[in-house]
C-alpha cells in the first residue's frame, strides 16, 4: 500500500507540473497571436494604402512608396518571427499538457486504488515519457507567459465546479 501511496504522490507533481506548463504554453500561444495581430494588420493596412495611393494619381507615387515600404517591412518582420507558427505550435503544446493533466487526475483519483502497483506504475511511467515528450518539442515559455499561467491558476481558473477536490 505504501508504494501506492508514492505513486499517488508522483501522479499529484505530474498533474500540477502539466497543469503550470499547460497553462504558461496557453499564455505563449495568446501573446504571439497578438503579436501576429499587432504586425500584420498594419502590413496588410499600409500594403492597401500604397496600392490605393498609387494608382489613385501619379503624383503620390513617393506616397505610395513609402506605404509600400512600411508594408514590406512589417511583413518581413512577420515572416521572421513566425508568431502564427508560434502561437500554433504552443497551442498544441498546451492541449497537450492539458491531457496529461487530465489522465494523470484520472488515474489518480479514479483508477489507482483498484489497480495493481505494476500496472499503476507502467501507467504513470506512460504518462512520464508523454510530458518527457512534449518537454522535448515545445518551446520555452517567456517569463511572462509563466507569470501569467501562474496567474490563472492561482486565481482558480484550472478549477471545475463540479467532481472531487484534491482534498477528498
Amino acid at each position: 500500500m505504501e508504494n501506492k501511496k508514492l505513486i499517488y504522490a508522483e501522479l499529484e507533481t505530474l498533474e500540477e507540473s502539466a497543469m503550470y506548463s499547460g497553462q504558461s504554453q496557453f499564455e505563449q500561444a495568446k501573446f504571439w497571436r497578438g503579436v501576429n495581430l499587432l504586425i500584420g494588420a498594419p502590413a496588410a493596412l499600409f500594403a492597401a494604402i500604397a496600392g490605393a495611393t498609387g494608382l489613385a494619381s501619379v503624383s503620390n507615387q513617393k506616397i505610395a512608396a513609402y506605404f509600400a515600404l512600411a508594408a514590406a517591412g512589417l511583413g518581413a518582420l512577420v515572416t521572421a518571427l513566425n508568431a502564427d507558427r508560434r502561437s500554433t505550435q504552443a497551442h498544441s503544446a498546451a492541449n497537450a499538457y492539458l491531457e496529461i493533466q487530465t489522465a494523470a487526475r484520472q488515474l489518480r483519483l479514479v483508477d489507482l486504488g483498484e489497480m495493481k502497483y505494476e500496472d499503476a506504475r507502467a501507467s504513470l511511467k506512460e504518462l512520464t515519457s508523454r510530458r518527457d515528450e512534449i518537454n522535448k518539442t515545445a518551446d520555452i515559455p517567456s517569463f511572462y507567459a509563466y507569470w501569467r499561467g501562474k496567474v490563472n491558476i492561482k486565481k482558480n481558473r484550472q478549477k471545475y465546479g463540479v467532481g472531487v477536490s484534491k482534498n477528498g
